[in-house]
This record gives C-alpha cells, sequence and structure tokens, in this order.
C-alpha cells in the first residue's frame, strides 16, 4: 500500500486546476454582472472561496483558476485575496483566462477543452497526480484523503462521488460502480439509475471533482481534441468511453474527514447553481448547529480580509432595540432599532430603527429604511430598500417593481451601481 500522502509531498506532486468559467445562467440575476464563482456567499465569502481553501488546507499550493466569462469581480477577487508571496515557485495561485489556443479560436468548449486549452501548463509543471475541481458548489474536503484513495486503488481517474437518496438520481450524473468502487457505466440524469451496491436507497452523483495520473489526463485530452464529433467534456464524452475498461473509481465524499470535526459529522456538499439552492445554502448557515460549520480553525475557510470595523447594535430601549436572532452579521454592519431574523448580512449592511429582515440574504452595503420589511429576499450589492417599503409580502408588487421572483416565492434585487437617492428608485 502507498505511503500516506503528508501536505507537504502532496503540494510538491499535485497540480490544482480550478474550473471557474461558467455563466452561471440559472443564478440570474445575481450573476448578471459577474460570474457564478464570484457570486458572494455567507456574509464574507465568494463561492470561489470554498474550493480554494480546500486545495489550500489539503497542501495543495500549486493552483490554475480557468476563467472565461463576466470573470473582472473574480480577478478583483484573487488579487485581493488569493495571493501567495511568490518565494517559493511551487506557491502560486494563478487565474488563466481563456486564450484560445485550439485550432478554430475558439471559447472553451467543455471542461476537457479548457484543460487542453491550457495543457502546456501541465506539461510545464510536471506533477504527478492533476486535480481538477469546479468552482460553482458550497462544501468542505479534505482532498488528501481523495489523493490517498486514488493512490492505494492505483487509478488512473477518481471521481469525487456524494450518496444522494434515488429520488433525486434525476437531477444528477449519477455513476454506477461495482463492489470495489471501480465505475462501470455513468448514467445522465435517470430516474432509474443504478443505485449504490450496498444501499438499493441511494445512488451515487458525480460531484464534478477529479484527480488524474498526469499521463492519462495528456494521452486523454490529446486523443479527444483530435475527435470532431466530442462535446470536450469528461462527464458527457471521455469518463464514459473509460467505465468499466479503465481503472476508474468512485471516490465516497461521505468516507472524506476534516480536522477539527467529529467522526461522526456528515460531510456538507451544495449545488448553489439555482436561486433557490443558492438561498437554500445560505439558510442553512443559520441553524444552531449548521452542517457546513464555518468556526473550525483547524480549517478555515479563506477569503478576502477586508479593514472593516466590528459589527455593531443600538439602541437599548424598548421599540427600539438593535437585534440579530439566528443571524449571521459580518463586520461594518449597524443594527441601529431594527431587528434582524434567520438572514445573513454582508459587510456594512444598515438596519434603521422599525426595519424587520426575515429569512434574508443582504450583501454589501445594502441599507434598509426605518419601518421597512423584507422577507425571503436576496438584496445583491448596495441595494437600498426606502422608508416604510415592504419587499416579499406581495409578490405581485415586487414583479411589478421589476424584480426577480422565483417561483417558490424568492424576491432577488440584483446590484446597485448609481447613488441615486433610495425614494427615488423605490417609491
Amino acid at each position: 500500500m502507498p505511503e500516506k500522502t503528508d501536505a507537504v509531498t502532496l503540494g510538491r506532486r499535485v497540480l490544482g486546476i480550478v474550473l471557474a468559467g461558467g455563466k452561471g445562467t440559472r443564478l440570474y440575476p445575481l450573476t448578471r454582472e459577474r460570474a457564478k464563482p464570484a457570486v458572494p456567499f455567507g456574509g464574507k465569502y465568494r463561492i470561489i472561496d470554498f474550493v480554494l481553501s480546500n486545495f489550500v488546507n489539503s497542501g495543495i499550493y500549486s493552483i490554475y483558476v480557468l476563467t472565461q466569462f463576466r470573470s473582472q469581480s473574480l480577478l478583483q477577487h484573487l488579487s485581493e485575496g488569493w495571493q501567495f508571496s511568490g518565494l517559493l515557485k511551487s506557491h502560486f495561485i494563478t487565474h488563466v483566462p481563456a486564450q484560445m489556443r485550439s485550432e478554430s479560436e475558439s471559447w472553451y468548449q467543455g471542461t476537457a477543452d479548457a484543460i487542453y486549452q491550457n495543457i502546456n501548463l501541465i506539461e510545464q509543471s510536471h506533477p504527478d497526480f492533476v486535480a481538477i475541481f469546479g468552482a460553482d458548489h458550497i462544501y468542505r474536503m479534505n482532498i488528501a484523503g481523495m489523493i490517498d484513495f486514488h493512490r492505494t486503488k492505483k487509478a488512473e481517474v477518481s471521481v469525487a462521488a456524494i450518496p444522494v437518496p434515488r429520488s433525486q438520481a434525476r437531477e444528477f450524473g449519477v455513476i454506477e460502480v461495482g463492489e470495489d468502487g471501480r465505475i462501470m457505466a455513468f448514467h445522465e440524469k435517470k430516474s432509474d439509475a443504478p443505485t449504490m451496491p450496498d444501499d438499493p436507497n441511494r445512488v451515487y452523483a458525480s460531484m464534478g471533482n477529479y484527480i488524474f495520473s498526469t499521463s492519462t489526463l495528456l494521452e486523454l485530452l490529446k486523443a479527444d481534441a483530435e475527435n470532431e464529433a466530442s462535446h470536450h467534456d469528461f462527464g458527457m464524452d471521455i469518463l464514459p468511453k473509460l467505465a468499466g475498461k479503465a481503472p476508474i473509481y468512485a471516490y465516497n465524499f461521505e468516507t472524506n474527514r476534516i480536522p477539527g470535526e467529529a467522526e461522526d459529522s456528515v460531510p456538507y456538499w451544495r449545488d448553489v447553481g439555482t436561486i433557490d439552492a443558492y438561498y437554500e445554502a445560505s439558510m442553512d448557515l443559520n441553524q444552531i448547529k449548521p452542517d457546513l460549520n464555518l468556526y473550525n480553525r483547524e480549517w478555515p475557510v479563506r477569503s478576502t480580509s477586508y479593514p472593516d470595523p466590528p459589527a455593531k447594535f443600538v439602541f437599548d430601549e424598548a421599540n427600539r432595540r438593535g437585534e440579530a436572532l439566528d443571524s449571521i452579521v459580518s463586520g461594518g454592519c449597524i443594527l441601529s432599532g431594527g431587528i434582524v431574523k434567520k438572514s445573513v448580512l454582508g459587510r456594512g449592511v444598515r438596519v434603521h430603527t422599525g426595519a424587520v429582515v426575515e429569512g434574508s440574504v443582504l450583501m454589501d452595503n445594502c441599507d434598509i429604511g426605518r419601518h421597512a420589511k423584507v422577507r425571503r429576499a436576496i438584496l445583491d450589492k448596495n441595494v437600498p430598500i426606502a422608508e416604510g417599503l415592504t419587499v416579499g409580502y406581495d409578490l405581485d408588487a415586487d414583479r411589478a417593481r421589476g424584480w426577480h421572483v422565483t417561483e417558490s416565492g424568492i424576491v432577488v434585487i440584483g446590484r446597485v451601481y448609481s447613488s441615486v437617492p433610495m425614494a427615488a428608485m423605490f417609491t
């Protein structure tokens, strides 16, 4: 059995590649002016912070981030919060814009094409393994555990898989495995997809995270690039052809363990590809013991550091007491006589006297006027809500104002860039 991978060895032998170029159309209007990985989450983070934290906490310090659509916000975040000192050549987090290196000089056509167009970065790095992960999900993962699994199985490819109820099979790409975890087939969003060998009530859903042995990856990419009939996608083209033939294995995400967490803790993973999923994942944070623990100092979720002052709550007066219950309140917030319940507040939010915010996500610098009420809503950055206005109480009125309302009744107000007075915008 191969020796256990430690952080130092892991950092030297594994190249991390983060796919961060998706449009995120189903998250509109939050992705109107930014890529999905740049969408704020949890008050102080961006979605991409979770995968980058997983890499760094796992000892992987050589990371390329492949960007494409609406990348300015993402690039700014990476430059402000994810730059190593450069003292060691093997320690870097570098964004790589789409360079159109294909013969057709096109945008990335699929996940495999994105890697192929940057194949020179892999060849120059000479890693033993390449970890290719998406930037679209909220989760924590000790990638060293998956590397150990890959080495122990002597796999050419390992695919991270999470068990989900059989009833959800139609929502995922499902992996069919043998008793030893070897992948036999892939089934794309089929309600009758095969269940796990030891659990007839669940199926393995692909998480879109892969570990490749480098020589195998290079061969697969070059062969796929020559196939004109291919979609040039790992999940759609390359991996299904290997299933049942090559040593390709499913890594059970439920077996993953994070330092500092209880042994019986359940690994957390959420696909926040829709407004409803994003909202539900945000509300998960407000539980007394949330499944996603942001307070584990042994496995921190890293992000940009801002010089914000602490949050402040005033006044200590009857019927005018600033309060936050079952909520996350970020630095620089001031709750002056307003009340916040089961919500997530970004940096610098103001909630004024008599205002009520309930079950909502307020991103940086939102301003909730006196006696305004906000319920089941997502407010992007800098959104002001005028005095006495209600959001989320009359959905027809909210639609009439031009705000996005999901089928489940979540109101989304897009980012504000101007300094137009509140009354002019919302009355």
